[in-house]
């Protein structure tokens, strides 16, 4: 039995493109590294291995010992990022929104939660005419701590008034996400392969089931 489906939004219902890599560069270009200088490089490849993690957390990491500059740095992507968006770069991912009505009719809640701003998310949201497509919406903000950690999912429990973590089930495209969704207690943490990670990364993370997209999903759980 399934309560509550916690599903991620960029890479996993929101198609993201290369949005996440190309705000990123504006912003850290901002505080002076550019692609072609030494840095960047690196400074990439942490951002894509720790997709799903709140953005402030990557840039506390990227600018370590600054604080001012990773707010910087983290209001500098969610203004490219929202950018983007309000230039129409922005999608769902294919059955997205049908999975989460299919869900919803089935008497499951639905959570939708991200590594990015309340602004950033409900700029999201608002593109696709999504206002109302959840139950809730989440970001890190307003659960304490972003992923790995699993405030998040627990926070949905809270607030959706869930009676067993055990009857969660959670899908997102990074480890990030599978990480999350086990440290809350869900005994179904999916990662689909649309986004970020890989099939070895996630499994390697503990995914309970590697799906192709969130539309495999509730055949997977049996609705």
């Amino acid at each position: 039995m399934v309560d509550l489906v916690v599903l991620d939004m960029a890479g996993t219902t929101v198609q993201d493109g290369g949005l996440v890599e190309r705000a990123f560069t504006a912003a850290i270009g901002e505080q002076g590294v550019h692609p072609g200088d030494p840095a960047f490089a690196d400074m990439l490849a942490h951002v894509r291995a720790t997709m799903g993690e709140s953005k402030i957390s990557v840039f506390r990491h990227l600018l370590a010992g600054d604080e001012a500059a990773a707010q910087a740095g983290n209001a500098a992507f969610e203004r490219a990022y929202a950018a983007l968006v309000d230039d129409g770069h922005c999608a769902p991912i294919p059955g997205a929104a049908e999975v989460i009505d299919r869900l919803r009719t089935a008497g499951v809640k639905v959570a939708l939660t991200t590594g990015f701003s309340r602004d950033t998310a409900d700029r999201i949201l608002a593109a696709l005419g999504w206002k109302d497509v959840a139950d809730l919406t989440l970001v890190p903000a307003e659960a304490g701590r972003g992923r790995p950690f699993p405030d998040l999912v627990l926070t949905a429990v809270l607030r959706l008034e869930i009676d067993d973590v055990r009857a969660v089930a959670t899908a997102g495209d990074t480890t990030y996400d599978v990480l999350c969704g086990l440290r809350a207690g869900a005994r179904f943490a999916a990662g689909v392969l649309t986004g970020a990670h890989d099939e070895p990364a996630l499994r390697a993370a503990g995914a309970t089931h590697v799906l192709p997209s969130v539309r495999d999903l509730p055949p997977a759980l049996g609705l």
